[in-house]
């Protein structure tokens, strides 16, 4: 890799002297402008607006347009001798949480590399206090023209800077969220649930480009003058969605059919889904079903309330004589009893005085 900024990190008084290179590289397809007619490459020409002239990239310099249009030429040396403390230095302002930075202000992405073996060990003393302190650097740092904000953090063994926007560069999302009140139900959710589920985790080694594959395999079946191959038909998207539950449902269907979990599984997602949505009833259902209760019993309340009356009444008819019949059935036992209790004493003492009388016998025979 070739190095893109030569400079040095301030850490307090500490001074790491360090090379800076580019952390990622575009792989997107670039195409190149040419005349239909007989496939010449178009060219854009560096043309003077006041004399029509063609200039070479010596005769160029910068300038700045003023708000009144005015055109300010500024050169190399002008922009060198500004006062910046951060024209070669990487000035560590802060160390701060990594997720209290929002990832809408990171930028470019490069690494740091230590500048001869002096920069060694603070190099590696601050990377070890950002790993130890489980933070993030924050810097200031003057970098393509521009004086910036980076993000400072450990990449397995090096440091690595994140660029990052101005506060004020961040647009404010006003506008951009449903206007309309939208209700999400418990059961869309646990379906939702389930499908974040069974995607899973992300293999990003399977991840390829597939539009650049496409545009390559077009290009060399051109070049060989072959038909390029027909993609398969692909399903509609960006309609309306009808039907939620059902549309989650079928993804659910489709990640565990792309996962191989068969069909089986597939039917239990959904069928679990279904039962959480039984389980977990829409608040208008239950406000429904209120309703109705509470309008078939306005419409019964004449007749429902005769017939109640009427057997309320009955009720209450039947009840003294059934107290009537517990008394009297109550005392006829009462009397049962002493009666019985009366003939058994009787007995008692009759066979008391017959024992006497047998006594009395057999001692006058004795004597």
């Amino acid at each position: 890799m070739r190095s893109i900024w030569k400079g040095s990190i301030s850490f307090g008084l500490v001074n790491i002297p360090i090379k800076v290179f580019g952390a990622t590289e575009s792989h997107s397809v670039s195409f190149r402008q040419v005349h239909a007619r007989d496939g010449g490459r178009i060219r854009y020409r560096k043309v003077c607006e006041l004399d029509d002239e063609e200039i070479s990239n010596e005769e160029i310099t910068k300038a700045y347009e003023a708000p009144d249009g005015t055109i300010v030429q500024l050169t190399d040396e002008d922009l060198a001798a500004l006062p910046l403390p951060t024209a070669k230095t990487v000035e560590i302002l802060a160390f701060v949480p990594a997720d209290s930075i929002d990832p809408l202000q990171l930028d470019r992405s490069y690494y740091l590399a230590a500048d001869g073996a002096g920069a060694a060990k603070p190099y590696v003393l601050l990377r070890e206090a950002l790993n130890r302190s489980q933070k993030v650097a924050v810097a200031k740092l003057a970098l393509r023209g521009r004086e910036t904000l980076g993000m400072l953090r450990v990449v397995e063994d090096a440091l690595a800077m994140h660029t990052m926007l101005w506060p004020d560069e961040i647009r404010q999302p006003t506008g951009v969220a449903p206007e309309t009140k939208v209700t999400v139900r418990d059961a869309e959710l646990d379906l939702a649930d389930t499908l974040m589920d069974t995607l899973g985790e992300l293999d990003t080694e399977e991840l390829h480009d597939d539009y650049r594959e496409a545009v390559e395999a077009l290009v060399t079946a051109k070049l060989q003058g072959t038909e390029p191959e027909q993609p398969g038909v692909q399903p509609e998207g960006g309609g309306k969605v009808i039907d939620l539950m059902a549309a989650l449902e079928n993804s659910v269907r489709a990640a565990q059919h792309g996962r191989g979990e068969g069909e089986e599984a597939a039917e239990g997602a959904g069928g679990a889904g279904r039962r959480r949505a039984a389980k977990t009833p829409a608040r208008g259902a239950k406000k429904a079903a209120a309703s109705r209760q509470a309008a078939s019993g306005r419409s019964s309340g004449a007749s429902g309330g005769r017939k109640s009356t009427a057997s309320g009444a009955k009720k209450a008819a039947s009840s003294p004589k059934e107290s009537s019949g517990k008394k009297s059935t109550s005392a006829t036992a009462k009397k049962t009893a002493a009666k019985k209790t009366t003939a058994t004493k009787s007995t008692a003492s009759a066979a008391k005085k017959s024992t006497t009388k047998k006594t009395a016998a057999k001692k006058r025979a004795s004597a």
